[in-house]
């Protein structure tokens, strides 16, 4: 009798969560279409106007930094944050890192920073998610909704639902996947996925043509290419790390240290290609998978100057960033290689964050959604490689490792 009540008890969660989970999808996904479209708007407005609006970039680190020390309280960790939750080592998310993160993401890519937006996606889903449930009483409730809104999060910007959900449920311990969340994550990733897709959000997505059969000389060049963006990849976790370590060390007051590198950054951004490397990187991605111009050097300069944005203090995330440095590197190597160019840069775009991340499903299903689950082998041969020769290393410094 004890057993059958327990069981009814464990159907009774479940299916709570799974109802609380499409409620927060269905409003994760209409603040990530808001997000994104109004992203897309301010980036077709910078690239108009790159000449006015890039040199007033640490004016806007300042405004920033003004924006979290008078209203932010710890909100400004961001994706950290959201670890110390999900691993118990602090208690809430305030609601105010809702809108914090996502006018100053805004406002960094107004100005021409070189960031991304996948962590403001995340956290806004992990944010609405621990706040309800905090309010509701199931065991572990708080921590599996927190990891059930990061899947959201995640799936509403990119609408790729079954990568968000794995993303989510990799993310907080390497090697470990948190199935306690993955009905309720299944649930609000593909709510929030055609939430955001009905209200407008572009996809990215490219119809994969490339005639590639599967044998062992084939295999050998897609390792030895996952071996190279596993090394990019943990080369980009390890100077992030380090650059905002090394700047905080070098320069202990924010302002200064947000005004000083934004005036170092504006001159650059400017100078190289007048903002080719500002923003998301999506024109990268573009040119990668459109036969545009892809220099051998444009995953270099985008890799570097995203670290130190991030590092300076301006808001974003990195993952969109490292799509684009992954897929221009992927063309980059490609005729060495001796591979299509928009296979490698597929194989790059899913590889370094992959790699970044220190996560393996997720960078597969990126693939399989965006690029067409026909490549799936391939995906994961390169994924499991890349995440082979990362060296445990992560953009996420609070990520637990198994």
């Amino acid at each position: 009798m004890v057993k059958l009540k327990e069981m009814f008890s464990n159907y009774r969660d479940i299916l709570l969560l799974g109802c609380i989970s499409f409620f927060i999808g269905l409003f994760v996904g209409c603040i990530d279409w808001m997000f994104g479209r109004v992203l897309l708007e301010i980036t077709d407005f910078r690239n108009r106007y790159n000449f006015f609006l890039i040199p007033l970039l640490p004016f806007a680190g300042l405004f920033i930094i003004f924006l979290y020390t008078k209203f932010g309280n710890n909100a400004i960790k961001g994706m950290s944050l959201l670890f110390s939750v999900g691993l118990k080592e602090e208690q809430a998310i305030p609601k105010r890192l809702v809108p914090l993160v996502i006018l100053n993401t805004w406002i960094t890519h107004l100005f021409g920073g070189s960031a991304g937006r996948e962590g403001v996606a995340v956290q806004i889903g992990g944010a609405v998610a621990h706040n309800i449930g905090r309010k509701i009483k199931i065991r572990n409730g708080d921590r599996i909704l927190l990891i059930t809104g990061m899947g959201a999060g995640f799936a509403g910007l990119f609408q790729t639902p079954i990568a968000g959900v794995f993303f989510a449920m990799e993310i907080f311990t390497a090697g470990v996947l948190e199935y306690r969340a993955l009905f309720p994550c299944i649930i609000a990733a593909f709510t929030a996925s055609f939430t955001s897709h009905a209200l407008g959000l572009e996809k990215f997505s490219f119809n994969l043509n490339s005639a590639v059969n599967i044998d062992i000389r084939t295999l050998l060049k897609i390792m030895l290419l996952g071996v190279l963006f596993g090394a990019v990849g943990s080369l980009f976790a390890r100077l992030l790390h380090f650059s905002k370590a090394f700047f905080s060390s070098l320069i202990k007051n924010p302002y200064l240290k947000i005004f000083m590198i934004g005036c170092f950054l504006s001159i650059l951004f400017l100078v190289l290609y007048s903002g080719r490397y500002s923003g998301l990187g999506t024109n990268l991605i573009d040119a990668a998978f459109t036969e545009g111009k892809i220099y051998e050097f444009d995953w270099a300069l985008k890799f570097l100057l995203t670290i130190i944005t991030l590092s300076a203090g301006f808001q974003g995330g990195e993952v969109t960033p490292l799509f684009s440095i992954g897929s221009s590197l992927g063309v980059a190597v490609a005729g060495v290689i001796g591979l299509p160019i928009e296979f490698a840069a597929a194989l790059g775009y899913i590889a370094v964050f992959g790699s970044a991340t220190n996560t393996v499903i997720a960078p597969i299903f990126i693939g399989a959604e965006v690029f067409g689950y026909e490549y799936v082998p391939y995906f994961f041969v390169v994924a499991a490689v890349a995440y082979a020769f990362n060296g445990s290393k992560s953009i996420y410094s609070a990520q637990k490792i198994y």
